[in-house]
């Protein structure tokens, strides 16, 4: 897949995930999110980066914040955004993907954002299209979703800058969670000191050690003088069979409470890339308490889309006129 998101001088074409890449894409994609930020935090709304640029939206999978978050982004940049309601389109009447893909590079199109519920989905896109046209993975079944982990590690760089100094945990759901995937890997090439892992037994997939993680079972235990914790959703909608034998029980023995939280560092980072169930994996208590940055992560996905996209279709000197 390396050989498919990078062109020959090694440069992003497309994003369809974090592996494969080097540390300087990811360091650069998030030097270009600081300046963009700087720039919305300046109260400048609109750059000219991609005036002219068409970015369509395609999302086979439900979702507000990560289809908002791609629409604000292209927006700021001043592309024109095209959302698809996949549900209401001719593929519900049977034409096939790649017809639907053909359609809309005739309109000239200049990028793709696609969610779908498969796992290799923003992959067989990339395959499809043409040369100048760019492909982002707004998330690929339990595959990846490299934007969100990008925007987690722009959010942690923030404040913690040194990532070979800390030890980040990451609880709940990895089985069917591309975004610990992208995480993990993410985590691994910025060179993280020290990386947990903390789930019940039937949520963990095989072999996650190979990645290079420290495993637990028992939360207490992880959490002990960790710089950075972030916690997932429970992927009901994936899950068949009995994976968890109740909610509640769930909470008591994976949920971030203030008395786990003090066995952290003073100082650790609390983070979700939501939507949250409170009461289940977190408590409201922590989700809205001091050492929280989840609404930060909001903020941060904004600046580090914005960043990908001008990175992918040839803004190279993202967001450096502002």
């Amino acid at each position: 897949m390396s050989a498919l998101q990078l062109d020959r001088e090694g440069r992003l074409r497309h994003l369809l995930t974090i592996s494969g890449l080097k540390q300087t894409h990811l360091v650069d994609i998030m030097d270009a999110a600081e300046r963009l930020r700087n720039a919305a935090d300046m109260r400048v709304r609109k750059l000219p980066l991609l005036r002219g640029r068409t970015v369509v939206n395609l999302f086979f999978e439900p979702s507000t914040r990560t289809r908002t978050s791609f629409e604000l982004a292209a927006n700021r940049l001043s592309a024109d955004v095209i959302n698809i309601d996949v549900g209401a389109s001719s593929t519900s009447k049977g034409e096939s993907l790649l017809d639907t893909l053909d359609t809309l590079e005739a309109m000239h199109v200049d990028a793709f954002v696609i969610r779908h519920r498969l796992s290799g989905a923003a992959q067989f896109f990339a395959g499809h299209v043409p040369a100048d046209v760019s492909v982002l993975n707004g998330g690929d079944g339990t595959h990846a979703h490299p934007t969100q982990a990008l925007l987690d590690m722009f959010t942690i760089r923030r404040h913690r800058p040194d990532f070979q100094q800390l030890r980040v945990l990451i609880v709940g759901d990895v089985l069917h969670s591309r975004v610990a995937r992208s995480e993990i890997v993410a985590l691994r090439t910025l060179g993280v000191g020290e990386l947990r892992v903390c789930a019940p037994r039937t949520l963990i997939p095989e072999r996650i050690e190979d990645l290079g993680v420290n495993l637990f079972s028992n939360f207490d235990a992880a959490i002990q003088d960790v710089d950075v914790v972030i916690m997932l959703r429970l992927q009901n909608e994936r899950m068949e069979g009995p994976f968890l034998p109740s909610r509640n029980e769930y909470f008591a023995r994976y949920g971030l409470t203030p008395e786990r939280l003090a066995l952290a560092t003073p100082e650790c980072l609390v983070m979700h890339p939501g939507p949250m169930n409170r009461g289940v994996e977190i408590a409201s208590s922590v989700a809205d308490g001091p050492q929280s940055v989840i609404l930060e992560q909001v903020k941060n996905g904004v600046a580090i889309r914005m960043a990908v996209m001008a990175t992918v279709m040839g803004a190279e000197q993202a967001g450096g006129s502002a």
